[in-house]
This record gives C-alpha cells, structure tokens and sequence, in this order.
C-alpha cells in the first residue's frame, strides 16, 4: 500500500456550518502530521467558485483551515465540483507519486466526501475512509429525518459494502489510521 492522505474542503467558511468542525481540524491535523511522519503526501482541497459567490477564490475564507497546518510540502488544489477528480490535477498527482490508496477524509460527508470516494473506486484506487474524519453540516438533514451522526454511519457503511471492481474501501477509526 502505498497511500496519500486526502482533505476535502476543510475551510475557514465552512467551519461554523459544519457538525463538529473544532473536533474534525484537530483529528485531521493530527493524521497530517503523522501522514507527514511516515512520508506520506498530504493533498488538501480547496473548494472554488465563481468571483462574488459564497466560494469566491480571491477571499482569505475560503483559504484551508488554519487549525490544519499545512506545511509547504503539502499540496492543495483547488476543484470546482464535488469530486475531487473531476478538472483537478489530482489523478496526475497520484500517478506521479505512485499512490494506490487515498487515506480520505474533509466535509462534507454527503457530498464532496461521497462523491470523491466513489470517484477514487472508478479511478481504480483503494480508499481508507476515515470513520471519523469527516461531517456533514450542524442541522444534518432534516428532510430526510437524518442527524448528523446518522450520516456518517450511513455513508460509512454504505461506502464500504459497495461493490466495484476498480477499488475497495476500508473504514477505519482515526486512532488506527496506520500511514507507515
């Protein structure tokens, strides 16, 4: 295995909406320094969109969290849709650094985390999802009648039951995250 860790979206304008988002930083940044430790690339995402609008690329907010810590050694790229793969130079990356498992984790579980772990499968990569290293917003989704937590152990174990060929996912708490 030769892994990569993956932030999605972990960033100043998102932290008041997300569930748990002090908690979330802090655990990421720990796999980050351990994933840095064991020479393991940290890539982390930065979500963009148009000048004016809530993801504006030119204001500090949309900036990574700073409780994560990058160092100049990570590499942050900036994407425009939910997964990660899609218009980015992630694949590239990955290839270039002979990555075959992406240690995953970021907001929102939802979205940009479900839809980069099922890209990562197509793309034919293994995934550690982190089973706790990563949120959905505070309020859930109350249309469906789902709390937060229920989101992360839905997608969890829907992730990690689903069948494809091009990769599998591993669930696995923080705690027994190993990069070496």
């Amino acid at each position: 295995m030769k892994p990569a860790l993956v932030i999605l979206d972990v960033q100043e304008v998102l932290l008041p909406l997300i569930w748990r988002s002090a908690e979330l930083v802090g655990r990421i940044a720990s796999l980050a320094r351990a994933a840095r430790e064991s020479g393991v690339p940290v890539v982390a995402f930065q979500q963009i969109g148009e000048s004016g609008s809530f993801f504006d690329p030119e204001q500090p907010r949309t900036r990574p969290a700073d409780g994560l810590a990058l160092q100049p050694s990570d590499v942050v790229i900036r994407k425009t849709a939910t997964d990660a793969f899609y218009g980015t130079e992630l694949a590239a990356v990955l290839v270039e650094r002979e990555i075959d498992t992406l240690v995953i984790t970021g907001v929102s579980t939802d979205y940009c985390v479900d839809a980069t772990v099922r890209s990562s499968l197509s793309h034919g990569f293994d995934v550690v999802l982190v089973e706790d290293g990563h949120a959905p917003v505070t309020e859930g989704d109350p249309a469906a009648g789902l709390a937060p937590e229920q989101i992360v152990e839905r997608h969890n174990r829907i992730l990690s039951t689903g069948m494809h060929p091009g990769g599998s996912v591993r669930v696995v708490p923080a705690a027994e995250v190993a990069f070496g």
